[in-house]
C-alpha cells in the first residue's frame, strides 16, 4: 500500500472510520468517501463525500488517476450489498485489495479474498479461506481450516473453531462461538453470544446457548 496510491471508501459511517484507520496504519491515504444516502455526512474530517454511483462517476471523470484502491465500509449482515458495490468498483477500474490491520494476526497459509477486511486483534489461522468482501471484525477468531464464503461478517469477539464452513452472506454475531466442523448456511445469522453446537440451515436465525432457531423480525 504505497503512499502514492489513493484510496476510496464506500460507506460514511462508523465502520468507515475503522477501515480508514487500518488503511492509514499501512501507509495509505483516503481521498474520497462514497455513500448512497443523500443525508450522509463525511465520517472523516477533511475527506470529501460523493453521493451514490453518479457522484462517484462524476468525480472520477473530473479527476482521473492511474491507480486507485477501494474499500467497502458496509457492516452488519449486508454481505450482498458489499458484493454488489465490489462489482461496481471493479467496473470503474478501482482495485479492491484486502485491508488488514497491522494489529491482526493472519497465517501465511491463509487465503484472503479481494475486498475483505481483517481488523485489529483478529486472528485468521492456518489454511483458513476467506471469500471476497468478508469482514473479520475486532478480536474475532477464525481458526484453522475454516472456509468462509463471500460477504460473510464475523462480528467482534466471535470465535469460529476449526474446520467450520460459513456460506455466503452469513453473519456470526458479536461474542458468538461456533463449535468445530459445523456449517453455517447461506444468509444465516448467529445471534450475539450464541453457542452453536449443530449445523445452521440456510437463512436461519439462531440465538442462545445452545443456539436454537428464532423467528425473523416481521415473520
Amino acid at each position: 500500500m504505497a503512499d502514492a496510491v489513493r484510496w476510496i471508501i464506500w460507506g460514511s459511517s462508523g465502520h468507515g472510520k475503522v477501515v480508514a484507520e487500518a488503511i492509514g496504519l499501512r501507509g495509505g491515504h483516503v481521498e474520497r468517501l462514497v455513500d448512497n444516502d443523500p443525508a450522509a455526512t463525511p465520517c472523516l474530517p477533511g475527506v470529501p463525500l460523493c453521493i451514490g454511483q453518479s457522484g462517484l462517476r462524476k468525480w472520477l471523470t473530473a479527476d482521473p488517476w492511474p491507480r486507485r484502491l477501494g474499500a467497502i465500509a458496509i457492516g452488519g449482515a449486508r454481505g450482498t450489498d458489499r458484493l454488489e458495490v465490489a462489482t461496481l468498483l471493479r467496473e470503474l477500474g478501482i482495485e479492491l485489495p484486502a485491508v488488514i490491520h497491522p494489529g491482526a494476526s493472519v497465517s501465511t497459509s491463509a487465503r484472503i479474498g479481494t475486498g475483505s477486511q481483517i481488523l485489529a486483534g483478529a486472528v485468521v489461522a492456518a489454511e483458513a479461506v476467506l471469500g471476497d468482501t468478508t469482514i473479520i471484525n475486532h478480536g474475532a477468531l477464525v481458526d484453522h481450516e475454516c472456509i468462509l464464503g463471500h460477504g460473510v461478517h464475523v462480528a467482534p469477539g466471535a470465535v469460529l473453531c476449526g474446520c467450520i464452513r460459513v456460506e455466503n452472506f452469513a453473519m456470526v454475531g458479536a461474542g458468538a462461538t461456533v463449535l468445530p466442523r459445523l456449517r453455517i448456511g447461506c444468509g444465516a445469522v448467529v445471534g450475539a453470544g450464541a453457542v452453536v453446537t449443530r449445523d445452521v440451515p440456510d437463512g436461519a436465525v439462531v440465538v442462545g446457548n445452545p443456539a436454537h432457531g428464532h423467528a425473523k423480525e416481521g415473520s
